[in-house]
């Protein structure tokens, strides 16, 4: 167990500008365009309207209660949802980092100096598992959730400056302080949608010797452009012809795209985030855990196991530069 926490912090601190300041600085540019551009709008906008639902012009002063509860219910529920740009630095982030993490140590040797130590290289490569599916995400969590507070802030300051006080009614919300803890929640289910494409990167990253991006990301997509060109030479004279469709969307996305996080919401939980009573975290917690129900989730993450049993074994003796 102190193994693993020492082999975490040596992941930290080694990468601790890419996991740590990228989403500061993100966050921080968030807060300064978009928190400073409405507060700016708020002060150079007529002081005396509001529009809401895209037709409804009422006076500020005269909102009725009804209608301020609503707005509260509606910022309290989707304020994390100004975090977004954060979140996806998130996926950019462990995608890069898995790339290199078992190949950089071998490009410049340091491998050589790991291995002398008393570590073993299912360790070392679960280490940076775990870094990748629960550290960097918590650690995104953290920041992001900071940002959307700040930023939920200074729109109730500029809400507040035109006579609309919302402040109390927003504090009244449960979902302001239950919305991190749904994040949180959701966690688990992003572990299991990412671990085929972390398998499949450190894979990559422990086999080949140079060019990893392309190995990575090349290979799925060639092999789909392949199976397509396949197609049509038979497609002339055969009906039997690949499934290329399900090939897209069960293999090359999720094995490169499955750190983006709710990359297993479909079109029809999108719309549910859409509606205008607001976001429902609670709903969209369960469609998540929904997924989890069929049986191509679990599949994808014994495949990514399996990857990373491979990857542990590659690394055990591929440590030339």
């Amino acid at each position: 167990m102190k193994t693993m926490k020492w082999l975490l912090r040596r992941e930290f601190w080694e990468h601790k500008g890419a996991f740590l300041w990228t989403p500061v600085a993100v966050a921080a540019a968030m807060i300064l365009l978009v928190g400073g551009g409405f507060l700016y709008a708020m002060t150079i906008s007529a002081p005396e309207n509001i529009q809401f639902n895209g037709h409804n012009v009422v006076q500020i002063n005269g909102v009725p209660p009804a209608l301020r509860y609503k707005v509260a219910h509606i910022a309290a529920s989707g304020y994390m949802g100004l975090a977004a740009p954060v979140f996806m630095v998130l996926a950019v982030v462990a995608f890069f980092y898995c790339l290199s993490a078992l190949h950089d140590d071998r490009k410049d040797r340091s491998i050589l100096f790991w291995k002398s130590l008393p570590l073993s290289d299912r360790d070392t490569v679960l280490s940076k598992v775990i870094t990748a599916v629960c550290v960097v995400p918590l650690i995104t969590i953290a920041i992001g959730t900071a940002a959307a507070l700040v930023m939920l802030l200074l729109g109730l300051v500029g809400t507040a400056s035109k006579g609309m006080n919302l402040f109390a009614p927003v504090l009244m919300e449960p979902n302001l302080y239950l919305s991190p803890l749904y994040l949180l929640a959701f966690l688990p289910v992003y572990i299991l949608w990412a671990l085929p494409t972390v398998g499949w990167l450190l894979l990559v990253s422990s086999w080949a010797r140079s060019k990893v991006f392309l190995w990575a990301v090349g290979t799925p997509l060639v092999v789909a452009l392949l199976l397509k060109w396949f197609n049509v030479l038979v497609g002339h004279v055969s009906n039997n012809v690949i499934n290329v469709d399900w090939f897209w969307s069960e293999v090359v996305a999720r094995g490169l795209a499955g750190l983006v996080p709710g990359i297993w919401f479909s079109q029809d939980h999108i719309a549910v985030m859409n509606q205008q009573e607001g976001i429902d975290p609670a709903g969209l917690l369960g469609m998540s855990y929904g997924t989890l129900a069929t049986p191509g989730v679990w599949i994808a993450a014994l495949v990514g196991v399996g990857m990373l049993y491979a990857a542990m074994r590659m690394r055990r003796w591929r440590d030339e530069g």
